[in-house]
């Protein structure tokens, strides 16, 4: 058995940094790896903090592909024998019978770690991420919506939520039974998990406290215990057994201008941009033909050496542009493209990343192999430190930012001295 105590998979790179600052402001070390390394590789991390992690993409899968990208994750995981495994999904849920199938991740699952019931925990409070008798609420620009009604998930280009109750919506993507745990049944809840006829099971929350009793409870079931659950799983699971690690940093000592890649198409990341050219920034579409990128990006590399910020944005970037390729394939290999030339140029050592599947296809293109944590400024915001064999890349600070998350001023906060 290895020391680490919980293990977890992120569906995307975006979520999984965030899995890695919930166990962090609790006191646990951990390691966050951009694919899964060799077993020696991974024994050791294991043996060395609280919590390991591989972050994915299983998010933008199809269930024959999430078959092949999550197998050899889960057997790994259960060879480390923690007390937990965690599927770390997004706190809307994203997820449909086609793509990022959450229906899919219980069954194979089950295969691998027994019969037990899933719980599933996507609530995550100071997101602004409740549920309540089933149904799942997101906030939105100081709203709370019901899931299905909120302006950005109802309309996502790829996973359209239109069902609020969560059970139903992962129903929809297995054939097996899914059920929910509502708070007033929260009573003797492990002896509920432990004992449930339904394969998977959805469990409420609604504050801080909730998460606590969430993971109090799965702290007392027999390991190895699998969870699919947003950042208020990780946080309930290591609040309940705080470890000893020092404070986060909430600075670190980099300076200079900040470089943005955008493959979020998000409102939210949209009025970010906008808020960056007010205050002086470049602001101008990512160069998707690699016939115009070296022109693009000697231009940028000039701008940020100037001392300016940029932001290359994709909300404009349609089929067309990409061209033969796949549209977010197109995307993510220009932007590691565009930041791996800055990188060299020593224009710039902190890079914005948005958009969650974005994130997860640029850092593994740049040759990340493994991050840590580097500063958390505030609320959800965290700066992380690459680790690369590319002299270039190593050290770098990195901010994987989901499509919806920050205020406006985000990107000129983030570059403030």
């Amino acid at each position: 058995m290895s020391r680490a105590r919980v293990a977890f998979y992120g569906d995307d790179f975006t979520g999984s940094v965030d899995a890695l600052l919930q166990f962090a402001r609790r006191g646990w070390t951990g390691r966050l790896f951009t694919g899964l390394p060799d077993a020696a590789t991974l024994r050791r991390a294991a043996d060395e903090v609280d919590v390991v992690g591989v972050a994915g993409i299983s998010r933008s899968l199809a269930p024959a592909d999430m078959d092949d990208e999550l197998r050899p994750v889960f057997a790994a995981f259960a060879d480390l024998e923690p007390q937990l495994v965690q599927y770390k999904a997004c706190s809307t849920a994203d997820s449909a019978p086609h793509v990022g199938s959450l229906g899919r991740v219980v069954e194979l699952a089950r295969e691998v770690f027994g019969g037990r019931a899933v719980p599933m925990l996507f609530a995550q409070p100071d997101f602004g991420r409740y549920t309540l008798f089933g149904q799942h609420f997101a906030a939105e620009r100081g709203t709370v919506y019901r899931l299905d009604r909120q302006p950005t998930m109802s309309r996502h280009p790829s996973t359209p939520m239109t069902e609020a109750d969560l059970a139903v919506h992962v129903g929809h993507q297995t054939a097996l039974p899914i059920g929910s745990v509502p708070l007033v049944e929260f009573d003797d809840l492990a002896a509920r998990l432990q004992d449930a006829a339904e394969a998977g099971l959805v469990l409420d929350a609604l504050t801080d406290e909730h998460l606590l009793t969430i993971g109090e409870a799965l702290g007392a079931l027999p390991a190895p215990v699998f969870a699919i659950g947003s950042g208020g799983l990780s946080h309930g699971v290591a609040a309940a057994a705080p470890g000893e690690a020092p404070a986060v940093p909430t600075s670190t000592a980099a300076r200079g201008p900040v470089l943005v890649v955008s493959g979020s198409r998000s409102a939210q990341t949209r009025r970010q941009a906008d808020a960056a050219a007010a205050a002086g920034w470049l602001v101008q579409p990512l160069p998707l033909r690699a016939s115009e990128r070296d022109v693009a990006t000697a231009e940028v590399v000039r701008v940020l050496l100037s001392g300016r910020g940029v932001v290359l944005t994709s909300d404009d970037i349609d089929a067309a542009t990409a061209g033969d390729r796949p549209v977010l394939e197109a995307i993510a290999e220009a932007a590691a493209s565009v930041i791996s030339t800055v990188a060299r140029h020593g224009a710039s050592r902190r890079v914005i990343v948005c958009g969650g599947d974005t994130s997860s296809r640029v850092t593994r293109l740049l040759g990340v192999e493994s991050l840590s944590i580097a500063a958390n400024p505030w609320g959800n915001v965290v700066l992380l430190r690459a680790q690369s064999g590319d002299p270039a890349i190593d050290g770098l600070e990195l901010l994987l930012k989901g499509g919806q998350v920050g205020s406006d001023t985000l990107f000129t906060d983030i570059a403030a001295p």
